[in-house]
C-alpha cells in the first residue's frame, strides 16, 4: 500500500468528515476523492463543450459586437452604466 503524507490539519478534518458519516477515514477520503475527481471530469467536459460550441459560433459567423454583448450583460444583471 503506498502512503500519501497529509497535513495535520488536513487528517483531523477527515477524521471529523469522516465521523459524521460513520466511515473510517480510508473509506471516506475514497469516497471523498472519487466525487471530486467525477465533478472535476465533468467540469472539463463542459468547458470542452463551450469552447467547441464558441468555435463553431465564431466560424458560422454568429457573433456580435463586444459593445452589444456587454450591454445586454449590464441589462440582464442590472449593473449601471
Amino acid at each position: 500500500m503506498d502512503v500519501i503524507p497529509i497535513k495535520p490539519e488536513r487528517k483531523a478534518q477527515l477524521e471529523e468528515y469522516a465521523q459524521r458519516r460513520g466511515q473510517d477515514p480510508a473509506t471516506a477520503l475514497d469516497d471523498a476523492l472519487a466525487e471530486y475527481l467525477e465533478w472535476e471530469r465533468q467540469d472539463f467536459e463542459q468547458a470542452v463543450e463551450g469552447i467547441r460550441q464558441g468555435y463553431e459560433d465564431v466560424q458560422a459567423g454568429r457573433t456580435q459586437p463586444i459593445e452589444e454583448a456587454f450591454e445586454e450583460f449590464r441589462l440582464k444583471h442590472g449593473l449601471p452604466r
